[in-house]
């Protein structure tokens, strides 16, 4: 069931978490499918969430399509705070894209980007180590398979083109996770003093595992999502 806090005890919550944010020196944030839904692309677990429609029978209803979806006023927030500096790592378990087009940015030029993404995305495809390619629609095969593109990277001096295959990125189940994201992630939950989790009830591992590591080493946790997790967020208690 989803829950709901009352306006006033929410609205504490939100100046408590304004201020933890503004203290905080390393705020990582990590967000799920529940930051999505505002866009017209249903979660897992909430009402009318994927495996909640699954489990009655019915078939999950999207609003829109991964092409047309447009990132959320979550996804602008977000971006906002990392160009300002608050936001120092962002965490995404999502494979809709949208922090992409919000305009984060991912890998050209950036040394250390500022985010991973765990899941990572529908429109793109990529041929390490050459290019990611993001596209305007969704590529159409997911568990890293071959796409039947071409990388079109000319090699030094104009000579031809690499034409590598091309593969999606998007994880199967039984996919392990991209190491150098993984990577990224765990190093900047070590250095957090606050994690924020968005939409996300956390049951997914390793991803899930990640912002308790801010916990265990000192850090604060804080948790948002209209679904009641099992890990303690303390002081503000849970946002719903």
């Amino acid at each position: 069931p989803q829950i709901f806090d009352p306006p006033e005890e929410l609205e504490r919550k939100v100046q408590e978490l304004a201020e933890l944010i503004r203290s905080s020196s390393h705020v990582v944030f990590h967000t799920g499918a529940g930051i999505s839904t505002a866009s017209g692309i249903p979660d897992f677990r909430g009402p009318n969430g994927v495996w909640t429609m699954e489990e009655k029978g019915l078939s999950p209803k999207f609003d829109t399509t991964f092409e047309n979806a447009r990132p959320s006023k979550t996804h602008m927030a977000l971006l906002g705070l990392q160009r300002v500096g608050i936001l120092k790592f962002l965490v995404s378990q999502n494979v809709d894209g949208l922090h992409v087009r919000s305009g984060f940015p991912r890998w050209a030029g950036v040394p250390i980007p500022p985010w991973a993404e765990l899941g990572s995305a529908a429109p793109r495809e990529q041929l390490c180590p050459h290019r990611q390619y993001v596209r305007d629609a969704v590529v159409g095969s997911m568990g890293l398979k071959p796409t039947g593109r071409l990388c079109s990277v000319t090699k030094a001096r104009g000579l031809r083109a690499c034409r590598g295959k091309l593969r999606d990125t998007i994880l199967d189940w039984e996919d392990s996770l991209p190491d150098r994201d993984l990577t990224l992630a765990d190093e900047a939950c070590r250095k957090a003093d606050l994690s924020v989790t968005l939409g996300t009830s956390l049951q997914i591992k390793p991803s899930g595992n990640l912002p308790l590591i801010t916990k265990k080493r000192g850090g604060k946790l804080v948790i948002v999502n209209l679904q009641a997790t099992k890990h303690v967020s303390e002081r503000p208690a849970a946002l719903h």
